[in-house]
């Protein structure tokens, strides 16, 4: 259907697209009309756009005063609705708190677990279990807070070995006042409501406080606290330069998507969140960010000083004031990475990535990454087989091709295959090409040749192969060569084809699927002529021993393997060899330490 578009309103505002009476999608828009209409376009590539606009039935629109407001009301929709075409966090964990429980006379702190928090006596969420427990202890550190249940509270006649590890002030035998302690309480929700810095600077205000109305035991409590919080945060603080930061980041690769926060509190890391979705949102990242970053704010406490995000957003402002707008602070945000933040973004990065390598199996990877070679060159077959081609000598000579082979399982090893190259073309790659290949094309009938052939070489290798194939008036693949970048670093290499250059996204799966088959095929190539000149090297060495023949000598290497352990081989050793006499191993064994 195509809606009404002259009764939608230009206004900020959300919009609602329903399907037999349910919603289907949930969108946010700065003018409303503009964004609603763009779905109903003639041309749309987007297929879930294409889906959405197909199924809708209904479509209602609700106008806010600002697009911030949007934003936080689109977000509640989501959680409330769960459309089927949104961006959804489907995390049914339970978060960790901190928990403080004030109905007691002497509040006692925990972890407890909540999917959000259900009083002010919450403090969190934090990421990990870890964090909480780390906080907790440093709280007890400070401030000597209990951590004991109230039934181990209640019957305790003596104080336990949290207060001898100077961890507990032991109100159960009242060595504290109730007064002195709830002091103590506040000044834990306190601090873990603000940075360290905030902190120290409320006690040093109490602790002159106390000084001036000559109060000196309680201001010396206090300094105390103040030095054990300084020599906490030496122990702990692993980035001093990094104060409160959360780092939000969304890797998009094999046709997935996974996404990570990263929290740093005082220079300490204080846990991650990974998520992993079954799709690729690469076209959706405002979106993505929006619903990650709402969704893990939950209250004011949770909060840091700065949010950065690792890519590039467009409505970065807009998050801002929705933030502001919901928890009346305002938050530094930005895509733009600080020189003190770099390595901590990376690890940000990789957690996301890990999300991915870690849920899809290997066949997933390649299957998607032939999927998208078959759409680059339009290949009309739903499998295809791909051979990568290299060729390998030392200074002229022991020169080797390999044949690697790749399909949408991955690499086919029980298929791969060497060639050795004639004493006359070693050293001549052009010449080694043209040989392997027809080669090849011979052992066509029992052996069909694949969809792709990549060869590692620049224009020469790649028109001598086309010559080939041309010459023989055979079926041709589709030919390929991939030219080493600039110093040999990798993602700089350049694909080639009978057509010229292919512009391929260096981070597309099918790039890094061909330059996989190259390093693969180079690796082959260079193992076997390595092997190759090796044996020669040793087979030579030997060659010097007088009354020792080819058979004796395949049968030592067999046995030693180098001409070091022949070396090192006893009398008694090398006589049980077939075909060496005790006359026969003195010789060698005197021949050997020659060498």
């Amino acid at each position: 259907m195509k809606p009404k578009l002259a009764e939608i309103p230009s206004n900020p505002g959300i919009y609602k697209f329903f399907s037999n009476n349910k919603i289907i999608y949930i969108g946010k828009a700065k003018n409303l009309k503009r964004r609603v209409s763009s779905y109903f376009r003639e041309s749309i590539k987007d297929q879930k756009t294409q889906k959405i606009k197909v199924l809708t039935d209904r479509i209602e629109t609700f106008s806010t005063p600002t697009e911030a407001e949007a934003l936080l009301l689109e977000q509640s929709l989501i959680k409330e609705n769960l459309p089927r075409f949104n961006i959804l966090l489907r995390d049914d964990k339970t978060y960790p708190y901190i928990y403080f429980s004030i109905n007691h006379k002497f509040p006692g702190i925990s972890l407890r677990r909540s999917k959000n928090a259900v009083s002010k006596n919450y403090f969190g969420p934090f990421i990990s279990s870890y964090g909480v427990r780390s906080s907790i202890k440093e709280l007890q550190k400070i401030y000597k807070i209990r951590n004991c249940t109230d039934s181990t509270f209640k019957n305790r006649s003596r104080p336990c070995i949290e207060y001898q590890m100077n961890r507990c002030s032991a109100p159960c035998v009242n060595l504290i006042t109730d007064v002195e302690y709830a002091s103590n309480i506040l000044s834990a929700q306190k601090y873990i409501s603000s940075s360290g810095k905030q902190a120290k600077s409320l006690m040093l205000s109490q602790m002159k406080k106390f000084a001036n109305q000559q109060d000196f035991e309680s201001a010396n409590i206090i300094k105390k606290q103040i030095s054990s919080l300084e020599s906490l945060k030496q122990e702990q603080s692993f980035y001093p330069k990094i104060d409160s930061v959360d780092f939000f980041s969304c890797i998009f690769k094999h046709g997935k998507t996974g996404a990570s926060i990263f929290s740093i509190r005082d220079g300490k890391i204080r846990g991650t969140k990974t998520y992993y979705f079954n799709s690729n949102f690469s076209s959706e990242l405002d979106d993505l960010f929006q619903s990650l970053i709402f969704s893990y704010y939950q209250n004011l406490f949770s909060l840091p000083e700065k949010i950065l995000v690792t890519q590039p957003l467009k409505d970065l402002n807009v998050i801002k004031e929705a933030i502001k707008l919901k928890f009346q602070k305002d938050i530094e945000i930005s895509d733009r990475i600080p020189k003190a933040a770099r390595k901590l973004t990376q690890l940000s990065i990789l957690n996301a990535s890990l999300s991915i390598e870690n849920k899809i199996k290997q066949s997933d990877k390649y299957h998607h990454a032939i999927a998208d070679l078959i759409s680059k060159f339009k290949i009309n077959k739903e499998i295809i087989d791909i051979e990568g081609y290299d060729v390998s000598h030392y200074s002229g000579s022991g020169a080797v091709a390999s044949c690697v082979k790749f399909t949408n399982i991955g690499p086919v090893k029980e298929a791969y295959k060497l060639f050795n190259i004639p004493n006359e073309l070693a050293g001549n790659d052009i010449g080694s090409i043209e040989h392997v290949l027809k080669r090849r094309i011979k052992s066509e009938i029992v052996n069909p040749l694949p969809d792709i052939i990549l060869i590692d070489g620049g224009q020469a290798q790649l028109n001598i192969a086309l010559k080939v194939f041309h010459k023989l008036n055979t079926t041709t693949p589709l030919i390929l060569s991939i030219v080493k970048g600039s110093k040999r670093i990798r993602a700089t290499e350049t694909i080639l084809s009978a057509n010229g250059i292919l512009e391929m996204s260096k981070n597309s799966p099918g790039f890094m699927l061909l330059q996989q088959v190259r390093d693969e095929s180079h690796r082959f190539a260079i193992t076997a002529s390595r092997k190759k000149k090796l044996k020669t090297i040793k087979f030579s060495k030997l060659e010097l021993i007088p009354g020792i023949g080819p058979l004796t000598r395949e049968r030592l290497l067999k046995k030693f393997k180098t001409i070091s352990a022949l070396k090192d081989a006893s009398l008694t050793d090398l006589s049980d060899v077939k075909g060496i006499s005790s006359n026969s191993a003195e010789t060698i064994l005197k021949y050997c330490n020659k060498l």
